[in-house]
């Protein structure tokens, strides 16, 4: 007989075509199930050789037994009359189309049911492979082979407190490798929301746009550390390079330049002599300041990624374990940097008790002496731009001491944002936005970037652009209460105010930071004219409310009132109006003379028709901060200048500053939309001037892309 007649006796090619729908179906179904149970990427592996594996020796058994009805026999000692090969053949053949309807099925359920049910689940996640923001839309950024992921690293310690310390090393070991400019490296923020072992590398590095990640594991006690690390190109799952260390603690700085100039030397890095010094250098030589040191850290980034439960208190130990450990060592400079940059920005948020005088000052005094200990740390250049954005606003000496910091860090994308944060407040969004795209590149996780690029398109005027970054800060983290304002803000712009209701109604009813939302909710309601509404907003709200987005505090009596006066009740007004200028003239003198308190002031005045102190607190509020000074929350008061001016009959100077507001980037004071249905210039609507400034705003909306 031919070989093919006898492969077909003896049912040989029916066994391998059952075999493979079989394994098909096995492998599809495990594919399903695994990642449900978080199973690692090695048991899928393993379960595909095996169905390889097997392949050969089934057919190698079919060809050498038969099944007869006195059980298994070697195909050489069946006799013809015995043979029941036919049969077998017939019960195969039914199975084998069993199994490819089996196949069929699953195949169809899978495409056409599981299949969306996962891209639903992606784009809810933000998981858009190796996309970054560009120009407010989703763009491909191509993986370069010289980028790497670190993730956090594994806390093995008995003593689970030692978490800090894990996660320092992490750190130190990202920051190391971010000053190395011939590699991309994903900043911290959008690591540390992966676990430190991850099910499937694959699709973290394709969420962080990387090929390769390095892992992780730490375990400290007494005195000594044993760190264990892995570089795996993700792409291909295979090791590049792993290492153990058991080391001292003093030695762990060692440990740390080692593993940077390894990862360096693995993804064929260039190193500069600079970049080498900088791996190769020490922050201090006494190891209980270090500790003190990582401690402090783990409070600041606590504080400055918004976590923590409370702010004061996170920023208040934080600063004690920076003084701690520059006590132990006074000429630690990394330790006076960071004490600076945590207090600059304390100052900024007004966090506690730290907007005073005497907390800039000692921040400034911070990053002076880390740049007299050591005159190229850029951490020290990053925080003394802090300190001249933040409390002086003198923004060319900020960029100066950032260009500084980005030329020691390449690749940290918070140095890049705080470049694009001053171009932002001098009025140069359109190189914000740049910039913020390039941080979001090298910080892909992270929703205060995208949210922000949002936010300066916004200003720009580019809503559709601005909706569409809002959506995508949403899509990586759901819950953000600001990113859901954010684009509920750039709706009520765009004179979408039902899509911006959508968006307010989508933040849970007991969330309510500040008093935030209650503030949106009651504006959107002004502004559909709807102050039944706007006073129902207020319902639970506190006495004072926030404006995150200009960070304006507004009595509460203030926001009634004007309620009550749009809805006809002129009593009540009146005494809602008086309740509020009481608590604004109980503020002290110094935060009374502050351009927010000013432009409450204003308002209230105006709403008890006392024209001339109207107009002189709403100027004063200018004066204060000239858009000169602050682009964007300069415009914020020049637009309540107009505003005012509109309502108690200064037609012209109004008309003059609408007009200056829709040349500026102040696409969240003054839209087409907003001119067009906004009952605060309902009293010159009908003027001819404003007619055609709306008109023309219109126009250029609709030119826009």
């Amino acid at each position: 007989m031919s070989l093919l007649s006898e492969l077909k006796r003896r049912n040989v090619i029916r066994m391998a075509g059952l075999y493979l729908v079989g394994a098909w179906l096995i492998v599809q179904v495990a594919g399903t199930l695994l990642p449900v149970f978080e199973a690692p990427a090695w048991v899928m592996k393993t379960l595909v050789g095996l169905m390889a594996v097997g392949f050969v020796p089934v057919l190698v058994f079919s060809w050498a037994f038969e099944l007869t009805p006195a059980g298994l026999k070697r195909d050489a000692d069946v006799a013809p009359e015995e043979s029941i090969a036919p049969q077998t053949a017939h019960r195969m053949n039914r199975l084998l189309v069993a199994g490819l309807v089996l196949a069929l099925a699953y195949f169809a359920f899978d495409k056409f049911l599981l299949g969306p049910q996962r891209a639903r689940a992606a784009a809810e996640k933000g998981e858009k492979g190796t996309e970054a923001i560009k120009g407010g839309l989703i763009a491909s950024v191509p993986i370069s082979a010289k980028s790497i992921a670190v993730l956090p690293f594994e806390n093995l310690s008995d003593d689970k407190a030692n978490a800090y310390f894990a996660t320092g090393m992490q750190d130190e070991i990202l920051t190391r490798l971010a000053g190395i400019a011939d590699l991309k490296v994903i900043s911290r923020t959008s690591t540390e929301q992966y676990a430190s072992h991850p099910p499937n590398l694959k699709v973290v590095a394709e969420q962080l746009g990387v090929a390769t990640v390095l892992e992780g594991s730490v375990q400290k006690s007494e005195g000594k550390v044993r760190i264990n690390l892995q570089l795996i190109d993700a792409r291909t799952d295979t090791h590049l390079w792993a290492q153990k260390y058991d080391r001292e603690l003093k030695d762990v700085f060692a440990v740390q330049s080692d593993v940077s100039e390894q990862v360096a030397d693995a993804l064929q890095a260039k190193l500069l002599p600079a970049e080498s010094a900088r791996i190769a250098s020490v922050p201090t030589k006494n190891p209980a300041a270090y500790d003190q040191f990582l401690k402090a850290e783990y409070f600041t980034r606590q504080f400055d990624s918004n976590v923590a439960k409370d702010p004061a208190d996170a920023v208040r130990q934080a600063a004690n374990l920076y003084e701690a450990a520059i006590a132990l060592d006074p000429e630690f400079a990394l330790a006076h940097a960071r004490l600076s940059f945590l207090k600059a920005r304390a100052y900024w948020d007004d966090v506690g008790d730290n907007h005073k005088p005497a907390v800039i000052e000692s921040a400034q005094a911070a990053a002076a002496r880390a740049l007299a200990l050591q005159p190229d740390l850029p951490q020290a250049h990053l925080s003394m731009g802090y300190v001249h954005y933040w409390a002086r606003r003198d923004y060319a000496a900020a960029l100066a001491e950032f260009a500084i910091a980005r030329a020691g860090m390449p690749n940290d994308a918070t140095t890049v944002a705080a470049s694009a944060y001053v171009h932002r407040r001098q009025g140069d969004l359109a190189q914000a936005a740049l910039e913020l795209r390039q941080a979001a590149v090298l910080d892909p996780r992270d929703t205060r970037l995208v949210r922000d690029l949002g936010d300066t398109l916004g200003y720009l005027r580019r809503y559709a652009e601005a909706e569409t970054a809002s959506a995508h800060s949403l899509a990586l983290e759901p819950s953000n209460v600001e990113s859901q304002l954010n684009l509920a803000r750039v709706r009520k712009m765009r004179g979408d105010l039902e899509g911006s209701g959508r968006s307010l109604a989508a933040i849970p009813a007991d969330t309510d930071p500040q008093g935030s939302v209650s503030l949106e909710r009651f504006e959107l309601a002004m502004a559909m004219r709807q102050p039944s509404a706007a006073l129902a907003a207020l319902t639970h709200a506190t006495a004072w409310l926030t404006d995150t987005e200009n960070n304006v505090t507004v009595p509460l009596n203030l926001l009634r009132a004007r309620a009550l006066a749009a809805n006809g009740d002129a009593t009540a007004a009146r005494a809602a109006f008086e309740e509020a200028l009481k608590a604004l003239w109980a503020l002290p003198p110094e935060s009374r003379d502050q351009p927010a308190a000013q432009a409450n002031l204003a308002v209230a005045f105006a709403g008890l028709g006392q024209k001339d102190d109207a107009l002189r607190a709403a100027r004063r509020a200018t004066e204060l901060l000239p858009r000169s000074k602050d682009e964007m929350d300069g415009s914020f008061y020049f637009a309540r200048l107009a505003k005012l001016e509109a309502q108690v009959g200064e037609t012209e100077p109004a008309l003059e500053h609408i007009e200056e507001l829709l040349a500026a980037p102040a696409g969240y004071e003054v839209s087409a939309a907003s001119l067009r249905t906004d009952p605060v210039w309902d009293p010159i609507r009908k003027d001819p001037r404003f007619e055609a400034l709306a008109s023309g705003a219109a126009k250029l909306a609709d030119a826009k892309p």
